[in-house]
């Protein structure tokens, strides 16, 4: 039978805490689907004793959490609100996302792609997370790039350097600290700001460049779009999409496209998402990843289109990039 500390809920109107046990499969599964952090959960036994527990404690903007296993679970985490930083300090975690496959390393935290669904498998683990709110971050983002708030792109594949690690540790302690006086307390509030700031600091969003032609107030709905596609250029998007954001028809936006940037949408996009494995490839080890990895992962389909699109980019054969 499962065992249930502070059962999921609200404290003060605004803290949130979950604390779920079991001590056999079939309960695990039960209680994993009544706090919905995922689905489609299957759990095992891996040895004689079995045992779960989940816990979380924060507000809407901030949550810590833990998950702990002497079993085998596995299930589908859906795309969130929340930007999920995650580290392991026991056991086996892997994160399959579209077939981009990586097992975490014991204390390097990593971001998960809460942008689409993943599949997680956990084996033996104790795995630590800290929830942070996609909306705060990007109030936070703004006033540290001193730019508008709005949707933030993160390389998810990028390695955490130590420098930044020390602050993300301390801030993990400082919100700790701020526990004991609730989530309504000024530490709390500090200490959450100081959190989102490490975070952006161990996973900096690409700040990409918009052409300076959108600058100009005439162009704002362009702007608008053109923006919406670099936050979801890993994203199958039609003309459609984009007439829908902007409220325009498709040709508008089409003759927009044209008239002001030369190009039509798509091909736009395309070159965003050439940009984007360029950067990966220059940043990626040739012994880990090939450049059809990379090219699926933004969205390339067609191997060959791809290769020809891209050095008629940039000059040069992706493979010849990846081995600089």
């Amino acid at each position: 039978m499962p065992t249930r500390g502070v059962a999921i809920g609200r404290l003060m109107d605004q803290m949130i805490r979950i604390e779920i046990a079991a001590r056999d499969p079939e309960s695990a599964i039960r209680e994993l689907a009544a706090v919905d952090v995922g689905r489609q959960w299957s759990s095992r036994r891996t040895g004689d004793e079995y045992s779960f527990r989940y816990s979380a404690v924060g507000d809407d903007e901030v949550t810590i959490r833990r998950s702990r296993i002497r079993g085998l679970l596995r299930g589908l985490v859906p795309p969130g609100d929340d930007h999920v930083v995650r580290w392991t300090t026991d056991g086996s975690v892997v994160i399959d996302a579209a077939g981009a496959r990586f097992e975490l390393r014991h204390d390097e935290p990593v971001l998960s792609p809460s942008d689409r669904e993943y599949v997680f498998v956990g084996t033996d683990h104790d795995q630590r997370l800290v929830h942070l709110g996609r909306a705060f971050v990007e109030i936070v983002a703004a006033e540290r790039y001193g730019a508008a708030s709005g949707p933030l792109v993160f390389d998810r594949v990028r390695v955490v350097d130590d420098a930044a690690l020390g602050p993300w540790r301390e801030a993990l302690g400082a919100l700790s600290r701020a526990l004991r006086d609730g989530v309504e307390s000024d530490a709390w509030v500090s200490a959450k700001h100081a959190a989102a700031e490490a975070f952006l600091t161990m996973f900096p969003p690409r700040l990409d460049a918009l052409p300076a032609e959108l600058s100009s107030p005439r162009n704002a709905r362009l702007k608008s779009v053109v923006e919406y596609l670099h936050a979801h250029v890993r994203d199958s998007i039609a003309v459609a999409d984009l007439a829908d954001v902007a409220g325009l028809s498709v040709r508008s936006v089409q003759e927009s496209f044209a008239r002001v940037l030369g190009v039509s949408p798509l091909t736009y996009l395309r070159e965003i998402r050439l940009d984007r494995v360029r950067d990966d490839l220059l940043a990626l080890d040739p012994q880990s990843v090939t450049v059809g990895d990379v090219a699926r992962r933004w969205g390339f389909a067609h191997l060959g289109r791809f290769s020809a699109a891209y050095v008629d980019r940039f000059g040069e054969y992706p493979k010849q990039t990846l081995r600089r």
